[in-house]
């Protein structure tokens, strides 16, 4: 029996009135192997620990933020309560979110082959 393919931008569509498809794409592309797994292509909003995985692997590291945690905290945390009453919260959704709130949705687009 086959899993289903989750639909990430209907997921997304929920909570943000325009999608930038090209940079879902990269989004997942991104994820990679970690959407393979049920528990790694959720975000436990309620693990302090994941929180703070989300805010240093990708906020950090992935978009190069320098704001203080505090600042970057609040932003999860806004990400994660806009979701507030879905209890698996997808990945891809929460970093996509996370992006688009910090201007970055353009640097998961596709790079031009030269």
């Amino acid at each position: 029996m086959s899993e289903t393919k989750p639909d990430y931008a209907a997921d997304i569509k929920k909570y943000t009135s325009k999608l930038d498809e090209a940079a879902l794409a990269g989004v997942v592309k991104h994820l990679g192997i970690a959407l393979r797994g049920k528990d790694s292509s959720l975000v436990a909003a309620s693990d302090p620990d994941e929180m703070k995985r989300v805010r240093d692997s990708f906020l950090k590291k992935k978009l190069a933020l320098a704001e203080a945690d505090s600042h970057l905290d609040a932003a999860v945390k806004e990400i994660t309560d806009r979701m507030k009453g879905v209890h698996d919260k997808s990945r891809v959704t929460v970093y996509y979110l996370l992006a688009e709130k910090f201007g970055k949705l353009a640097m998961f687009h596709a790079k031009p082959k030269t």
